[in-house]
């Protein structure tokens, strides 16, 4: 029995050792420590809320790299485009386009819907300068938000952009300026949005 347990604590030991080992090549061996070594100061904090995020909605990817915010009570859809309007000139962000989904699945199919409308908005320098920096963000543009109309009232949806200009690698000070503008103009969206002020 004292065997037992004098071997079970021997081999405890080494067996941590050869996993911090191990995940320390890994690492290593694979770049990553020069990648987390190039990314933006607050890249580890976000990863974390968006790892709890993700957890806390039970594996929903979409939910743990969105912002949401659920419109006051009484809030209108016109107050909430208008709202859309004051933030977009304020921030010299250009609307570029709008989705009317619900109206179209209405047209399809002779049926009422739920609102449900995407509006899609960009600022043309930051996009290009960011897309010189990373040709991959081409995939995000432009800026959405989305309004839709659930059991329980409006609910304003938009990809987190704390995530896309905080997690990643470090950016020119002068670009990371530019897309923390743009970062504050789309939650100004939602968050006035969702209060109707204009």
């Amino acid at each position: 029995m004292l065997f037992a347990a004098a071997l079970s604590r021997f081999l405890r030991f080494p067996v941590a050792l050869v996993w911090v080992a191990a995940l320390c090549g890994v690492l290593g061996g694979c770049g990553s420590l020069r990648v987390v070594s190039g990314l933006d100061d607050g890249a580890s904090t976000e990863a974390v809320r968006m790892w709890h995020r993700w957890v806390d909605s039970g594996g929903d990817i979409a939910a743990a790299t969105t912002w949401e915010r659920r419109a006051a009570p009484g809030v209108t859809v016109a107050q909430i485009e208008q709202a859309f309007a004051s933030v977009a000139a304020e921030y010299n962000l250009r609307a570029v386009g709008e989705l009317p989904l619900s109206k179209e699945l209405e047209a399809r199919t002779g049926q009422p819907q739920k609102f449900l409308k995407v509006y899609s908005y960009c600022n043309p320098s930051t996009a290009r300068r960011m897309l010189d920096f990373s040709p991959a963000m081409a995939a995000y543009l432009p800026c959405r938000v989305t309004v839709m109309e659930r059991a329980d009232g409006l609910w304003l949806y938009t990809l987190d952009m704390d995530m896309m200009t905080r997690m990643g690698r470090r950016m020119p000070p002068e670009l990371k300026a530019e897309t923390g503008r743009v970062r504050d103009a789309i939650r100004a969206l939602i968050d006035r949005g969702a209060a109707g002020e204009f």
